[in-house]
């Protein structure tokens, strides 16, 4: 299937990256426990067939994005140390991805960070940028309109 590709206007996000203090606090598992929760949602979601049916290859992909984030939050370059070049925007192109399915997505991963922060497992203090991050990065893997 041929189909244009849409790039979102003004390039990549500038939005700030989220803070290397959360790495401390959460470590591998706590960002692991976050991927893994965040990934059953989207299993369930109305974007599943955007994701891996197989229990073991969602959990696998759930693995690579939590090693995103501890690099990204401070810990040891993981993704790049395991997988190479995040490359993130080309990896999603594949997938048709729509503002329609950012925004379940982003549904997803609030949910799953929502549930750590009042279980008390990721610092409230930090929610709110971390948040912004994610919302303003996520529309850098939209490519295509809606």
């Amino acid at each position: 299937m041929n189909r244009d590709i849409y790039v979102p206007p003004g390039g990549p996000p500038q939005v700030a990256p989220p803070s290397h203090d959360l790495f401390p606090i959460l470590q591998e598992q706590g960002f692991e426990d976050l991927l893994q929760n965040f990934y059953g949602r989207l299993a369930t979601s109305s974007i599943s067939d955007l994701f891996p049916k197989d229990r073991e290859e969602l959990k696998e992909a759930a693995h690579k994005s939590a090693c995103f984030f501890v690099g990204l939050c401070g810990g040891p370059p993981l993704y790049h140390q395991k997988f190479g070049a995040p490359r993130l925007r080309a990896r999603h192109l594949p997938f048709v991805i729509d503002e329609k399915a950012r925004q379940v997505w982003l549904m997803c991963f609030k949910g799953a960070l929502l549930e750590m922060v009042e279980e008390g497992r990721f610092p409230e203090e930090h929610f709110g940028a971390f948040w912004t991050f994610i919302e303003g990065f996520s529309v850098w893997m939209i490519n295509t309109s809606s």
